[in-house]
């Protein structure tokens, strides 16, 4: 809102002259100065600021200097503006200079304000205490070492570092830096033994993870404040020493010394990360009864700490009573969502978010590309890069570029993926291993193997993350030899012990190579207990090399493992109907009824227009169901001239043929293509993803519908992606 200045309030100009500031009382007086305090844009500030020409107050150093200070500290200001105005005096006074150092310390190059420390010194004036906490705070943000020492250099000429501010800002700037020998002989060779200076370099060992001194030099200090206190809780934050941090609470709470914000959101934090839902209930209790319950910043961490712990009922009434919602709310409830695998929620609460114009950040997209990868809602993962190129100018975040690298590789779409990994001018170790992954998932073997062999030429060394992605792609392509070869490259020349994802890739690779041997020798051999997917993947290769002794072993362990999991029942009763073992089918059934275990439905979702559908077995939900239906009959016909026939061996024992064949057209992954086939135009690529394992009845009726149609169909199951094309898959039909 615009701010009217009546220009009767005002004194008549002439009446302050240049380089004669009149007494203290008489300028704090004036109507324009006092206005500065309640700017809001820099609107009504360049307004002021011409009344302050009129005025002729201009020629104050005093009226200048607070016009400065209101651009170049306050978050609605202009710092380029207020160095226009800087820049226009001929002889700034040292309150002036401090001023737009500290403005330029607060900028996005901090660098400046060292730069115009220098000027200063040319210019005569000379600085004081309250200029040497703002040069070396952006020696300290610019990570500059050795200017850093050369101001340490003046402030021991000038006999200032004994000012207990200037003193905890050298420390602070050295541990920012990594100096931390330094931080300790500023810190020991000085008679100050204030809180200040003690938290300082606690806070410097805390962010170099030297937890151990840190709390040594904590237990130091003869008067404790809560500023020393938060900087141990979060430093064990920080270092997901989550239990120690709470414990520190506790202790402070003993020690009578009272909590602040920052405290909480750190204690918050540990709550949220360790998923100890019953401590942060009791902390959002002390958090009310001591008044901090309306603080925005807390409700914000305690819906954080809610939806993480998985209480999202909660973490919702919270977001939707707050009376005003900043971003950070915004975000850390599409996280929540994203986090409970809530994915249509996040996406809709984001639509609802921009619906609303509350400008997205990094963090938003971070939460909401993950939704859009695991719904295969390539569609709207395409409109959010469009958004993010629209409005951002230059997007740079290798976090968020990688996300967009793995939103496309997980939505099918490997080629947009490569195209962002190309275009990226600084890559991480991170972007690389997506796209390894992404390869992998795709079953493209040789470029995956050949991404990896790249990135170590380009010098980066590869991390456990990277060999789970090339050992994947040694599994979905059966490359045995190379297999072997690389997970002793990874334990031999990378010193990288493996852990449960890299044996699990092993076994898988040997099972579907049928060397069981070898495969439950490496078992025997592993450091842990092996998990269940570990069992399970060799349950499959028993399936799909009939060996149903073996078969009956391994789900003998997977029933003592996981004795909730239908799927192992379901895969040992498959395997005894494509055996012909009757009576076994029966059996393991009626065990898997006693048991009350149900089987986790089939679910198939399809992105049309940028909305996600969801099909189950047998779904006549949908609003379009009869067009559906009509068009799996006329798929079933074609897919009946075209020779194909239906492999009912897995389909319940004591059902008819006909309604066995049946049972299998409306599978849920059969129902979307078949909506994917009636609402899209001919030639498109359908794209489907699946929560199980693609069966192998709808595995070759697929690959025959893609030539039928002449349809590209892409097809992301709990394993991998299939590309069928031209009556082919793109896994060899092992998978």
């Amino acid at each position: 809102m615009t701010m009217l200045i009546s220009s009767s309030t005002l004194i008549s100009p002439l009446h302050f002259l240049p380089n004669s500031d009149p007494p203290y009382n008489l300028l704090q007086s004036q109507p324009s100065l006092s206005l500065l305090s309640k700017c809001k844009n820099i609107q009504t500030l360049k307004q002021i600021h011409s009344q302050i020409i009129k005025t002729g107050l201009h020629n104050t150093q005093f009226a200048l200097s607070k016009l400065i200070e209101s651009c170049a500290v306050n978050p609605s200001g202009d710092l380029s503006y207020a160095l226009s105005i800087f820049e226009s005096m001929d002889e700034p006074n040292t309150l002036v200079w401090n001023t737009v150092i500290r403005g330029k310390s607060l900028s996005s190059a901090p660098m400046g304000a060292f730069d115009l420390y220098i000027r200063m010194l040319v210019s005569g004036a000379e600085p004081n205490s309250y200029t040497f906490p703002f040069v070396l705070k952006s020696c300290a943000k610019s990570g500059n070492t050795q200017e850093g020492k050369q101001v340490h250099g003046h402030v021991l000429k000038l006999g200032l570092d004994s000012d207990v501010f200037v003193h905890s800002s050298l420390i602070n700037m050295y541990a920012q830096i990594g100096e931390l020998y330094c931080a300790r002989q500023v810190f020991d060779k000085s008679p100050l033994r204030d809180p200040v200076s003690y938290t300082a370099l606690i806070t410097g060992y805390v962010c170099r993870g030297c937890l151990e001194d840190a709390h040594k030099l904590f237990d130091e200090i003869p008067v404790k404040d809560v500023v020393s206190w938060n900087a141990m809780i979060a430093g064990y934050v920080q270092s997901g020493r989550f239990d120690e941090a709470i414990a520190f609470f506790q202790e402070m709470l003993r020690a009578e010394v009272t909590p602040n914000e920052s405290t909480m959101l750190s204690v918050l934090s540990a709550c949220a990360q360790s998923g100890n839902l019953e401590l942060g209930r009791w902390v959002r209790s002390w958090v009310e009864e001591n008044g901090l319950g309306t603080k925005l910043r807390v409700v914000n961490a305690l819906i954080d700490m809610y939806a993480k712990c998985d209480d999202l009922e909660t973490a919702w009434t919270l977001f939707e009573g707050l009376p005003q919602k900043n971003l950070i709310s915004w975000n850390v409830m599409i996280g929540g969502y994203t986090h409970g695998s809530l994915y249509k929620e996040a996406l809709c609460l984001f639509r609802e978010m921009l619906e609303l114009e509350v400008v997205p950040n990094d963090v938003t997209f971070l939460s909401v590309l993950p939704a859009c990868a695991h719904l295969g809602a390539l569609d709207y993962g395409k409109w959010i890069h469009a958004y993010i190129n629209r409005n951002f100018s230059h997007l740079t975040n290798p976090a968020l570029l990688t996300s967009l690298i793995n939103m496309y590789a997980k939505c099918g779409d490997i080629e947009a993926a490569k195209q962002v990994f190309d275009r990226m001018e600084t890559r991480s170790l991170a972007s690389w291993n997506a796209l390894i992954s992404g390869l992998s998932m795709h079953g493209d073997a040789n470029h995956a193997l050949d991404l990896f062999l790249r990135m170590v030429h380009e010098g980066f060394r590869p991390d456990d993350i990277t060999f789970v992605g090339v050992l994947s792609a040694c599994t979905q392509a059966g490359l045995v030899d190379l297999g072997r070869k690389y997970i002793n490259a990874m334990i031999e020349d990378y010193k990288i012990s493996p852990k449960v994802p890299h044996y699990g890739c092993m076994i898988d690779l040997l099972g579907r190579a049928g060397l069981f041997d070898e495969a439950e020798a490496l078992m025997d051999t592993m450091p842990m207990e092996p998990d269940g997917a570990i069992w399970g993947s060799l349950l499959a290769a028993c399936k799909l090399h009939k060996k149903v002794e073996m078969a009956e072993k391994v789900a003998n362990h997977l029933f003592e493992l996981e004795p909730n999991n239908p799927g192992p029942y379901v895969l040992l009763s498959n395997i005894y109907a494509i055996a012909g073992r009757w009576d076994d089918v029966a059996r393991v059934r009626t065990r898997l009824n006693d048991l009350g275990i149900k089987k986790v439905p089939g679910c198939t979702s399809i992105e049309i227009d940028s909305i996600v559908h969801e099909f189950l077995v047998g779904d006549k939900l949908h609003p379009q169901s009869n067009a559906i239906y009509e068009m799996v009959d006329e798929v079933d016909r074609l897919l009946a001239l075209n020779g194909h026939v239906p492999d009912t061996s897995e389909v319940l024992y004591d059902m008819d043929e006909d309604w066995k064949e049946g049972a299998l057209s409306h599978h849920s992954e059969r129902l979307a293509i078949a909506y994917g086939l009636i609402s899209t135009k001919p030639g498109t690529t359908i794209r489907i993803v699946k929560n199980l394992r693609v069966c192998g009845n709808c595995h070759s009726a697929t690959k025959l519908i893609s030539k039928i149609f002449n349809r590209e169909i892409i097809a992301r199951d709990r394993n991998r992606f299939h590309h069928f094309k031209d009556g082919q898959c793109s896994c060899m039909d092992q998978w």
